[in-house]
């Protein structure tokens, strides 16, 4: 039980409440105050004033730490997808992790300063590596991750094609401009600083072709760069637009999964449905609807709730209900006004998809009319 509810808290996105979101803030924090730290080590002022406090604060960072990485490593086994469920093989595999060895990489430093002769500034470059910790909390770095590797064939050959470009046309200045600067072009080597910051336009200006051949392959590969530089930032792009289209329709699939008049539906089904749905988000005292207004859509509550003014006594509508039903089936304006009580998660569906989505499944059609009867006080005609 105690293991289950530390897995809970150590495990960045599994709980939302107060201890756990408190422990990602401490350790987000303490991870920032350490890259802080080790970049203000550097100042000789502050390093010879603030010496001691610094020492203190890295074994402090170091103990906090160890303490994290061997609790995660304890936990592992709590895995809910299973996979490190053997007490011993099932940790080792989750010590060989990615986040597991930047876990031990950001302690690793000071370990190997005790116990062994290493030279302290390459130690302190590895300290800058907890910054890497920050992976397991920034979903933006998640994604990023992602799309790399998705898109690591791609990419893989976009970058092959500017190698070989970057070797030929190095090779070809090199015999161009070899003569006229020995000392610039000594190899082709040489030539290939040349062409890195030629062909990524950055033009460094320290190394330049002087002969009218070398100028005309300088330019040519100038706009060569401009080209090729483009490929992977066009593959990173349509990468992100795909992972996050993927990543709103999963949202929205488990949205209207969460909706009763839609749970009892095939997945195929309900996938549908998730790409008609719109989320939408309400502020508490936000007028959703507006009594008087042409109806454009239904709404369902995925979590919150809202009160429609009827008289004699407003009504309260909760998580699984919807409203907004009755004016599209009767097609007319909106009858009543509905006010966000609390913040509210919505689902919007159009009014033309309404009447798509009654005809396509009747037993949706028959629900709905039953609780827009219901609501009316009076049979709702036919669609």
């Amino acid at each position: 039980m105690i293991r289950r509810r530390l897995h809970h808290v150590v495990e960045a996105g599994i709980g939302h409440k107060p201890i756990q979101r408190a422990y990602d803030a401490f350790i987000m924090g303490l991870i920032f105050a350490n890259v802080c730290a080790v970049a203000l080590e550097t100042v000789e002022g502050l390093a010879a004033a603030y010496g001691p406090f610094f020492d203190g604060f890295e074994i402090f960072s170091v103990a906090v730490f160890t303490v994290e990485y061997v609790v995660r490593v304890w936990v592992a086994v709590e895995d809910p997808r299973g996979r490190y469920r053997h007490p011993i093989f099932g940790r080792l595999k989750h010590m060989l992790t990615p986040l597991a060895l930047i876990d031990l990489l950001a302690i690793a430093p000071f370990f190997l300063q005790a116990f062994f002769a290493v030279d302290l500034r390459a130690l302190r470059v590895l300290r800058l590596l907890r910054v890497l910790k920050l992976t397991r909390y920034a979903g933006a770095l998640d994604t990023l991750l992602r799309v790399l590797y998705e898109e690591r064939q791609p990419l893989l050959a976009a970058f092959s094609i500017m190698m070989i470009l970057l070797i030929f046309l190095s090779g070809i200045v090199y015999f161009l401009e070899h003569d006229a600067q020995p000392k610039a072009f000594a190899s082709i080597p040489h030539a290939m600083w040349w062409g890195m910051a030629t062909l990524t336009t950055v033009g460094y200006g320290d190394i330049v072709p002087v002969t009218p051949l070398g100028k005309i392959v300088g330019g040519f590969v100038t706009l060569m760069g401009l080209g090729m530089f483009a490929l992977p930032a066009a593959i990173l792009g349509s990468g992100f637009a795909r992972v996050a289209k993927e990543r709103d329709f999963i949202v929205t699939w488990n949205l209207v999964a969460q909706v009763p008049l839609f749970s009892h539906l095939p997945a195929a089904s309900i996938a549908g449905i998730a790409g008609l749905l719109k989320p939408r988000v309400a502020v508490p005292r936000e007028t959703v609807i507006r009594k008087g207004d042409r109806a454009t859509g239904m709404f369902f509550i995925v979590s919150g709730e809202v009160e429609v003014e009827i008289e004699p006594h407003p009504a309260r509508l909760t998580q699984g209900e919807y409203f907004g039903e009755i004016a599209l089936l009767h097609h007319r304006p909106r009858i009543a006004t509905v006010i966000a009580v609390t913040s509210c998660q919505l689902l919007f569906l159009d009014a033309r998809e309404f009447h798509e989505l009654l005809r396509e499944h009747p037993t949706l059609s028959q629900e709905i009319n039953r609780v827009a009867e219901q609501r009316a006080g009076h049979p709702a005609p036919p669609d």
